[in-house]
């Protein structure tokens, strides 16, 4: 399931209390949800100086230079951003300024940072910004270091788009999807049609196999609008190329265009779809917390449809269709046929 920042955090600060970090995470979200953030706290966690946690202030505190009465010195400042934290201990990898690709080069130079030795207790954390622009020499040799971590390494991938990472990749690091605060969340393009469905068949009650089919029908319809949208946006870029090149170049550079556009077009699509199925597990969220009473709402102008909805659902019963969303999710990181997926898990969530 997707997470806020707070949460996200929350686990992985239990999970290094107890000695279960994973060596790599794969942070998603859009940029209001705190990509970047939550990787900067969790660097300043795994990296910060327990020597310094350790002085008493009781003591006397710090010296005007900086040190404790003990003569240790002062604990660094936690960084605030990205930017802070690259140095020694952190490399990080952006994209090529023009290009927006980040090359095999840097993919290799940073796997070079990775091996030299760190400080006791300190870990030495290799960051890609937008890993989905990793083409597939570059992403191949991110796989190696993937595979053989050295010791007292953590790699961090941060993306808006984690389908468009190899599924080698993604079987082998922990996903952590973010989602923004309710004040933040942007709205999805179809999102507002998508809701209509949920709210009109909700209220007339769960447990129908016509209602869980009409439901999914609808929902492959606006996946399938979207998909279209963006084949159109892509198509144009494409024809724009062609237009320009055509004379100054060979056909089999056009022909490989081509199917890049198609390839931008498939991975466009699959993170629509992911942001569609986090929208589903945020109704069937609200759906819990109306349950349950508690106050805040994601979708809070629904509030007297959803208690209409939830009237004749135990607690039990709602948790159960919402996992039937996680497994949705599942089964899209697989080779699953989208229909088949769709149609099973629709039934269980709705039927």
């Amino acid at each position: 399931m997707a997470y806020t920042e707070y949460k996200a955090f929350e686990l992985i600060e239990s999970a290094f209390e107890r000695g279960r970090l994973g060596h790599a995470f794969i942070i998603s979200g859009t940029k209001h949800a705190g990509v970047e953030s939550l990787t900067t706290r969790i660097v300043n966690l795994i990296n910060r100086d327990d020597a310094a946690d350790e002085v008493d202030s009781a003591d006397g505190g710090f010296d005007l230079f900086g040190e404790a009465a003990g003569g240790e010195k002062a604990p660094e400042p936690e960084a605030e951003n990205l930017a802070e934290l690259e140095g020694e201990l952190v490399r990080i990898v952006r994209p090529m300024m023009k290009s927006r690709i980040i090359s095999v080069d840097a993919v290799r130079e940073l796997e070079k940072t990775m091996f030299v030795s760190v400080p006791k207790g300190k870990y030495k954390v290799g960051i890609i910004v937008d890993a989905d622009r990793m083409r597939t020499e570059a992403a191949n040799a991110f796989l190696k270091t993937l595979e053989e971590p050295p010791d007292g390494s953590i790699l961090f991938l941060l993306t808006p788009s984690p389908e468009r990472l190899l599924t080698t990749i993604l079987s082998r690091c922990v996903n952590i999807p973010l989602i923004a605060e309710n004040d933040q969340r942007e709205e999805l393009e179809g999102e507002p049609e998508m809701l209509n469905v949920l709210m009109r068949n909700g209220k007339l009650g769960f447990s129908s196999v016509p209602r869980a089919l009409t439901i999914k029908s609808e929902f492959a319809s606006i996946l399938n609008k979207r998909k279209l949208a963006i084949g159109k946006i892509h198509d144009a870029s494409l024809k724009e190329e062609q237009s320009h090149y055509k004379n100054t170049t060979d056909g089999e550079w056009l022909k490989d265009r081509e199917k890049h556009y198609d390839a931008l077009v498939n991975s466009d699509y699959l993170f629509e779809r992911s942001k569609f199925i986090d929208l589903l597990i945020l109704w069937f969220g609200d759906l819990v917390r109306v349950k349950t009473g508690a106050p805040r709402l994601d979708f809070k102008k629904h509030e007297k449809t959803m208690l209409e909805a939830v009237e004749s659902e135990s607690l039990e019963s709602l948790l159960q269709r919402m996992d039937a969303m996680e497994e949705l999710r599942g089964l899209f990181e697989t080779n699953a046929s989208e229909a088949l997926a769709l149609e099973v898990c629709f039934l269980k969530a709705f039927a």
